[in-house]
């Protein structure tokens, strides 16, 4: 089976999920943070990795 497992990114300034994505839970063991496009807070905010 693939270790491949679907995350949800939110903002870090209004909370809300904007993104989905995928990683490797084996590989990865932390928390994925990138900076992606809220279109909400009209701005590129950091987006973290939230539980579903």
């Amino acid at each position: 089976m693939s270790q491949d497992q679907l995350i949800k990114l939110a903002c870090t300034k209004c909370g809300r999920i904007n993104y989905w994505s995928r990683k490797n839970r084996k590989l990865v063991e932390r928390k994925i943070e990138l900076k992606k496009y809220c279109k909400w807070c009209r701005a590129h905010t950091p987006h973290k990795e939230v539980k579903k």
